[in-house]
């Protein structure tokens, strides 16, 4: 009952060759991963910079409406108590998060959060309608 198998072979990866992909995937991956967090923070600020020219644009968009109805100049403020932050100014408001690409708010200070440890500081003056960066990495943002 000892037969052999003509004419068939085995193929199978030997546990040497496995590893070997492994280290490959893995120096493939250390090379690729910086590359990577670095896209993230670009896009980070590009949407920051969005942010920021849509925020401005939309003080511009209540001025005029509001002095098309007779009633002032530029918005008192740009959200109601308890409303998402710009709710004021734009049809959805955005929620305040303090992660990487969020708004959030402290008193009349709006913070911007490029990384954990990388933020824009904004003040929006009612008189002037200014929604003007005051201190962080302005220049990131507002350029």
């Amino acid at each position: 009952m000892n037969r052999q198998r003509q004419g068939t072979t085995r193929s199978a990866f030997t546990m040497i060759e496995l590893i070997f992909v492994i280290v490959v995937i893995g120096i493939l991956a250390s090379i690729a991963m910086p590359k990577l967090w670095v896209t993230r923070t670009d896009a980070i600020i590009s949407k920051g910079r969005a942010e920021v020219s849509t925020i401005r644009s939309a003080i511009s968009t209540v001025r005029q409406k509001n002095m098309l109805e007779g009633s002032g100049g530029y918005p008192a403020t740009l959200e109601d108590a308890g409303e998402p932050l710009f709710s004021n100014l734009l049809d959805y408001g955005m929620s305040s998060d303090t992660s990487p690409g969020h708004w959030s708010k402290s008193g009349n200070k709006y913070v911007y959060h490029i990384g954990y440890d990388k933020n824009a500081t904004f003040e929006y003056n009612a008189t002037n309608g200014r929604f003007e960066c005051v201190s962080g990495e302005c220049a990131a943002l507002t350029q």
